[in-house]
């Protein structure tokens, strides 16, 4: 492990749990993000039926020569 000597200058009790912390508040923004962002999210988690996108046409492939 080529970032070992990190523990020389920050103890392991402080540095894990901040370390740790940064991660968790991390996690929680990204997904209140998306819970104030989107419209499908917040829908999905109360149970309704989510609207699908505009079907779009079929794709063809083309004919043979």
């Amino acid at each position: 492990m080529n970032q070992g000597r990190i523990w020389t200058v920050v103890n392991p009790s402080v540095g894990l749990p901040l370390l740790l912390g940064s991660v968790a508040v991390t996690v929680l923004l990204v997904h209140s993000a998306v819970l104030s962002n989107t419209t499908w999210y917040p829908a999905f988690f109360s149970g309704k039926v989510a609207v699908s996108a505009p079907a779009t046409a079929p794709v063809v492939a083309p004919a043979k020569k």
